[in-house]
């Protein structure tokens, strides 16, 4: 992510974070709000839509067979969230969005420690439950790959959504490339890369090294000894992968280097150039982007470039009325914390309404052999949504 890219990511996080009164306070004053200003039980991502209650376990990964990219010493590392069709009335509380102090260093990086309380962020509330039993059967897997300097929990309720829908979904946080990852032993790796990866080639690097965070994960979530004790849940046979920003770069980087995915969807981020010489076998690949990545708008641009490089299946699809941050958590935490946001007007139930509906169409055509109709171009009850072939 480009210096201008962080801050417009830092202005839409303290549109997304601060009440209405804050935010006109915090442009005279950057003095810290007190705690009890901005500390509340938290926002409530909306419910998951499926049939299935959704459990949730988090994974530590370890690949002792790369050195770090970053640290350039030690093992690589991956912390992965695991969502997974349950029973219901199993399980515990539902699993925390994340630590204060990650929300803490996440707020730091954009310059916002000292405006919004952390907690405040943390307490976010999500709706799977920890430790829940399985629904038995067997499901597809959804690997998603979030965005630069964001952590995993931006797309829990994608991810959750998905989960309640019958897939097994597991979100990755890759070491330093967050401004915050939690790891064991009471560790929290911070972005290493983003200063190693400015200039030409950059983005191009941070999508490899996912590319092969994803082979590796793969091989650990379905090999002979796989490292989840419910990996009995995937079909190894129906995997796809997706992502925001450069997660969704990395999604094309991944199916080229590994034929195992069978599908790849990039939510608003540019692609890694060139266009992968082997290319991805006719696979099906989506592009789901913001307002700002209809053709001709100036971002995204090597979509259209790249565009005919894709000889299978394939969709661009835009929703009117998002930024970049549109098919995350964040319009529908900022709504209610009532700021509205100047450049993501649509409501973010909506947004994220229309992101489940078309990202759960395209795993279920692909993944499931299901016809869905709304992949088949303009409906009227979704005005907000634009096809595209340029």
């Amino acid at each position: 992510m480009n210096t201008t890219r962080r801050t417009a990511a830092a202005a839409a996080l303290l549109a997304l974070l601060l009440p209405a009164p804050l935010l006109a306070a915090s442009a005279a004053s950057a003095a810290p709000v007190a705690a009890a200003d901005t500390r509340t039980a938290g926002p409530v991502l909306p419910a998951p839509t499926g049939r299935f209650a959704v459990g949730s376990e988090d994974l530590h990964l370890v690949d002792r067979g790369r050195t770090d990219p970053w640290a350039h010493t030690g093992p690589r590392e991956l912390m992965v969230t695991l969502r997974y069709p349950a029973r219901r009335g199993t399980g515990r509380a539902p699993a925390p969005y994340m630590s204060t102090e990650e929300a803490r260093l996440i707020l730091a990086d954009k310059g916002l420690d000292r405006i919004v309380d952390p907690a405040a962020f943390a307490a976010t509330r999500a709706h799977a439950r920890a430790g829940a039993r399985p629904a038995e059967g067997r499901y597809p897997l959804i690997v998603l790959s979030p965005g630069f300097t964001v952590p995993r929990a931006t797309l829990t309720s994608l991810a959750e959504d998905l989960a309640s829908r019958g897939y097994v979904v597991a979100a990755v946080d890759h070491a330093y490339e967050s401004a915050a990852t939690a790891f064991p032993g009471g560790r929290i790796l911070t972005c290493l890369a983003c200063d190693q990866t400015r200039g030409p080639g950059g983005h191009e690097a941070v999508a490899e090294v996912r590319a092969q965070d994803v082979s590796f994960l793969l091989d650990r979530l379905t090999g002979s000894r796989p490292a989840w004790r419910h990996a009995g849940l995937i079909d190894p046979g129906r995997i796809a992968m997706g992502g925001h920003s450069i997660g969704g770069s990395a999604a094309l980087t991944a199916m080229a280097a590994d034929p195992r995915i069978r599908a790849g969807l990039n939510m608003d981020g540019g692609l890694p150039e060139p266009y992968p010489a082997a290319g991805i076998g006719g696979r099906p690949f989506m592009l789901l982007g913001s307002a700002a990545s209809v053709p001709g708008s100036g971002q995204n641009t090597n979509w259209s470039t790249m565009w005919a490089d894709f000889d299978g299946w394939k969709r661009w699809i835009t929703l009117d009325g998002t930024d970049h941050f549109g098919p995350t958590d964040y319009p529908a935490l900022r709504d209610q914390l009532g700021v509205p946001h100047p450049d993501a007007p649509l409501p973010g139930a909506r947004a994220l309404e229309l992101t489940r509906t078309y990202v759960s169409a395209f795993f279920d055509r692909h993944l499931k052999g299901q016809p869905r109709p709304v992949l088949d171009g303009p409906r009227a009850d979704a005005p907000e949504v634009r096809f595209h072939n340029p």
